[in-house]
C-alpha cells in the first residue's frame, strides 16, 4: 500500500463506530468561521474564544460514539433550521402569486389560507380546524 491508501485505511478505522459530520456540524463550522472573520474586523478577543469553542464542540460531535444523542441534536437543529428557512421561501411564493391569489389567516388556528382574487365576499372554510369566516377576495 502506498502512503495515501494507508492513511485512508487508518482514518476509516478511526471513524469506525463514530458519529461523523452532519448538518449541525457543518453549521457549527461555518458559524465558527464567521465569528473568526468578524474578529478580524472588530478585534474582539471574545469572538476568537467563541469560534474556538464552537470548533471544539464540532470536533467532539464528529468523534462522538453516542450516535443516538448526536442524531437527536441534529434532528432538533434541522427542525429549527427548516422553520427559519421556510419563512423567506413562503414570503417569496406569496409575492410571486400576489396577482392571482389573496392570502388570509384563519382567525381560530392562524393557518394561512389562499383564495383566487376577484369574486367579492366569500365564505372561507379552514381545512385544519373547520372554522368558517367571510373575507373579501
Amino acid at each position: 500500500m502506498d502512503f495515501f491508501n494507508k492513511l485512508r485505511w487508518r482514518l476509516q478505522q478511526l471513524m469506525q463506530g463514530r458519529y461523523g459530520p452532519d448538518q449541525l456540524t457543518r453549521a457549527q463550522l461555518w458559524t465558527g468561521l464567521a465569528f473568526y472573520v468578524l474578529n478580524l474586523f472588530l478585534r474582539w478577543p471574545i469572538l476568537v474564544y467563541l469560534s474556538l469553542g464552537i470548533y471544539i464542540w464540532a470536533v467532539y460531535r464528529i468523534f462522538s460514539r453516542n450516535r443516538v444523542a448526536r442524531a437527536k441534536e441534529n434532528q432538533r437543529f434541522l427542525e429549527i433550521w427548516y422553520k427559519v428557512k421556510q419563512k423567506p421561501a413562503q414570503y417569496k411564493l406569496r409575492m410571486q402569486n400576489s396577482k392571482e391569489y389573496k392570502y388570509f389567516h384563519c382567525p381560530k388556528c392562524h393557518t394561512v389560507l389562499r383564495t383566487r382574487r376577484g369574486g367579492g365576499k366569500r365564505t372561507i372554510t379552514c381545512p385544519k380546524c373547520g372554522n368558517q369566516f367571510e373575507k373579501k377576495s
